[in-house]
């Protein structure tokens, strides 16, 4: 019998695959307390709700729908982003609708790249940006995001010949797994080293309203000159508790836009309708109410009760300023594996080792911010009274 592609090699599912098997197992002896998966716990609001009752009912709900995306949802996308960003886009040319972003970043590798092409990717990060690469047969080439550098890649230590030769860079503030955040005028620099080198920019926006204590994530297109060089993708997944929904978009410059259109238009259609007019609602609420439809208080208060939970069980972590994760140096001696695993087999508490997102994650795990305050005061404690923290790891 053949084998299947070795592309398949280079993608990253075995340690989710591994950890959701070990959890099944230890299930079945003690309670566990699920943080691992980014996956919202929450429902869409009931008016959203009401929206997709009454979208299904109408006649034509169920018909093909265009890849682009109605003109309505292209249109909200673009008010909204004037509204929440100040950035001006054309929705019949700067809007695209997706089946979530990870979807269209995805499809982006095929459009943009050959096979033997260099793209800038994040490592640590979310396993479909060198996936996507991978599977277009195009050559990742790692960025480094370290603490020393507030986890932002170092630019300079890009050699000039790699720069010189990428067919893009992939960025992701508020970034998922590290929590960082960035600021604009790193953006300029961005779109500056973008410009030196004829590279074009693609930034990950998932977690724009996912925010705390007052601060509010810059777009990427919020830079001078950014829409010269780059697009931007956003979700309604995690903004809006509608992952299941899938829908999503990318935004920015058309030409950079277009030949993602065209893969997509040869592989998928669009977005449900239905769902499209679900999401056409949520935008149009949440500028009304002037953004106080966010899901950042939420996530602050489980943010806050599990950090001070595990500091009273003697585990100190740096507090996020966004997104739904935290980013945690595992005890000394411990590989993020080794510690990932003791969580679950002691504590029952799962978690994902940094090193599933690259080499530069090894040394931390991600806490995925999915339960609720009670539950997660559960997990602390049940981490607590495992003793795992104050135990050092045996080499063999």
């Amino acid at each position: 019998m053949r084998k299947p592609s070795k592309r398949l090699e280079h993608l990253s599912a075995a340690i989710f695959s591994e950890m959701a098997e070990r959890k099944r197992e230890a299930a079945k002896r003690r309670a566990v307390y699920d943080l691992s998966i980014g996956s919202p716990d929450q429902q869409p609001d009931d008016h959203l709700l009401q929206t997709l009752s009454e979208a299904i009912r109408q006649p034509g709900a169920f018909g093909y729908a265009l890849s682009e995306g109605t003109a309505a949802f292209r249109e909200e996308v673009a008010r909204w982003y004037q509204f929440r960003f100040g950035v001006e886009l054309a929705p019949d040319k700067e809007v695209h609708s997706l089946m979530g972003s990870q979807d269209g970043l995805a499809h982006f590798a095929l459009a943009w790249t050959d096979p033997g092409d260099l793209v800038l990717v994040p490592d640590p990060g979310y396993p479909i940006y060198a996936g996507s690469v991978h599977l277009a047969g195009a050559i990742p080439y790692a960025m480094p995001l370290r603490q020393e550098n507030g986890f932002l890649p170092d630019l300079t230590a890009i050699p000039e010949e790699v720069a010189d030769r990428a067919a893009f860079m992939i960025l992701n503030y508020p970034n998922n797994p590290v929590s960082a955040v960035a600021t604009l005028d790193f953006f300029e620099e961005v779109v500056a080293f973008a410009k030196r080198h004829d590279i074009i920019v693609v930034h990950d926006l998932a977690y724009s309203e996912m925010a705390f204590d007052g601060y509010k994530p810059p777009s990427f297109l919020q830079a001078a000159g950014a829409k010269d060089v780059g697009i931007e993708f956003n979700s309604f997944s995690k903004s809006f508790n509608m992952a299941g929904c899938r829908i999503a978009y990318v935004v920015g410059n058309a030409e950079i836009i277009r030949p993602l259109a065209v893969v997509k238009s040869n592989v998928d259609y669009g977005v449900f309708l239905p769902v499209q007019q679900m999401a056409v609602e949520a935008l149009r609420a949440d500028r009304l109410s002037g953004g106080k439809n966010a899901v950042g208080p939420i996530y602050q208060e489980r943010r806050d009760v599990l950090l001070s939970a595990l500091a009273e069980a003697g585990w100190v972590i740096e507090p996020p300023k966004a997104t739904m994760f935290v980013w945690a140096k595992v005890p000394d001696d411990w590989t993020s594996r080794e510690f990932a695993f003791a969580l679950l087999e002691e504590a029952g508490v799962v978690v994902i080792p940094g090193s599933a997102f690259g080499a530069e994650g090894e040394g931390y795990v991600r806490i995925a911010l999915v339960q609720t305050p009670d539950v997660l005061r559960e997990a602390a404690q049940s981490i607590r009274d495992s003793g795992v923290l104050l135990r050092r790891q045996k080499r063999v």
